[in-house]
C-alpha cells in the first residue's frame, strides 16, 4: 500500500461523513462488470482487496478507497475494416454512395457486435481523504483519471467540493532558481533527472536523465531562458520523487527503512500489512505535502 504518485486537491470544506456512512453511500456506485454491450465500466471496490467487505478503510482520520475501471478493448483497427468491407458491398450492390450519417450507424452497429467478444482491461486508481488536515490524495499523474475518480465521488455523497492547491511562488520559478543560484532547501537532495522547458507553447523542452543538475550543461540552458518544469528530489531521506510544475509528485520511491518498519507482520497476514503500510505511508505523504506547498510560500488563502 505504498501510492507511485501523487496529485493532491485541497477540501473547501471539512469532511462530515464518518467512515460507515461514506461506506454507505459508496455501496451505491459498487463495481460490476461490463455488459455485454458495455465498452466500460467503473465502481469501487474494498481497498484491502478480498475477503474484505468494506468500501472505505479508516486509519487514524484518514479514508482509504479504491475505484476499479474496466475497458473493453476493441481495436480500431477491426472497427474500420468491417465498416470498409460493409460501405463497399452496399455501394456495389446498391449503387448508391454511403453518406456520413449512415456510415456512422454502421460503425455503432460493428461495435455493440463486437463488444461481447472483446478482451477487457481492468485498472485500479486510490485515493484517501485525510479527514483532519482538508485532502484527498489520488495516486495517478492523470488529471483525467483523478477526477474521474472525484466526479465517481461527488455522484455517490451528492457534493465533494475540491480546489487545486494553489502556491505563492511560482514552483518553475522557484525550482530554476534553486539549481541557477545552487541554493536547493536544506532538506532537499537533488537527484539525477529534470526537464527543462522554453516559456511559450512553441517552446523547446529539453530531457535530463543521469546528470548533475548543478553541471555547467544544465546552468548553460538555464542561462538561455529555459525553466525548470521538473525535477527529481528526495526529500528529507524519506523519500524520492520527481516534482512536476503542476504540483504532481511523480515517481514516489519510499525509504527502504520506512517500508521495512511493518517487515514483522506475515506476508500472509495480507489486510493486517495492508492497514499498516497505509498507516505508515499517509503519515508520510501528508508530511510531503505540507512541506511541497511550504517550499513554494505556502499556499495561497
Amino acid at each position: 500500500m505504498w501510492f507511485k504518485n501523487l496529485r493532491a486537491y485541497r477540501l473547501t470544506s471539512p469532511f462530515t461523513l464518518s467512515a460507515e456512512e461514506l461506506g454507505d453511500k459508496l455501496a451505491a456506485r459498487v463495481f460490476e462488470p461490463c455488459a455485454k454491450s458495455q465498452s466500460q465500466s467503473m465502481g469501487w471496490v474494498p481497498p484491502l482487496g478480498e475477503p474484505a467487505q468494506e468500501l472505505v478503510h479508516a486509519a487514524a482520520g484518514r479514508f482509504l478507497l479504491k475505484l476499479k475501471r474496466e475497458d473493453k478493448l476493441l481495436p480500431s483497427t477491426v472497427v474500420r475494416e468491417q465498416l470498409d468491407e460493409k460501405v463497399q458491398a452496399i455501394e456495389a450492390e446498391q449503387g448508391r454512395k454511403v453518406y456520413r450519417k449512415e456510415r456512422l450507424n454502421m460503425k455503432d452497429e460493428i461495435v455493440q457486435d463486437c463488444l461481447p467478444r472483446a478482451f477487457s482491461r481492468s485498472s485500479h486508481t486510490y485515493a484517501y481523504i485525510d479527514t483532519r488536515a482538508n485532502w484527498i490524495f489520488v495516486d495517478t499523474v492523470s488529471a483525467a483519471r483523478a477526477e474521474e475518480l472525484l466526479n465517481l465521488l461527488r455522484d455517490a455523497i451528492g457534493t465533494f467540493p475540491v480546489l487545486l492547491p494553489q502556491v505563492k511562488d511560482a514552483p518553475m520559478v522557484s525550482m530554476t532558481h534553486w539549481l541557477l543560484h545552487r541554493s536547493v532547501p536544506e532538506d532537499v537532495e537533488l537527484g539525477t533527472e529534470c526537464e527543462l522547458r522554453e516559456p511559450g507553447e512553441e517552446g523547446g523542452i529539453v530531457r535530463c536523465r543521469g546528470v548533475d543538475l548543478l553541471s555547467e550543461e544544465v546552468e548553460t540552458h538555464l542561462h538561455a531562458g529555459k525553466q525548470v518544469a521538473r525535477l527529481a528530489i528526495s526529500w528529507d531521506e524519506r523519500v524520492a520523487l520527481v516534482l512536476s510544475e503542476d504540483l504532481c509528485l511523480r515517481r514516489l520511491k519510499f525509504a527502504e527503512e520506512l517500508m521495512k518498519e511493518n517487515e514483522d507482520i506475515p506476508e500472509a497476514d495480507h489486510a493486517a500489512r495492508l492497514d499498516a503500510d497505509f498507516a505508515l505511508m499517509s503519515d508520510a505523504v501528508t508530511s510531503l505535502q505540507e512541506r511541497v506547498l511550504a517550499l513554494f510560500g505556502g499556499e495561497t488563502q
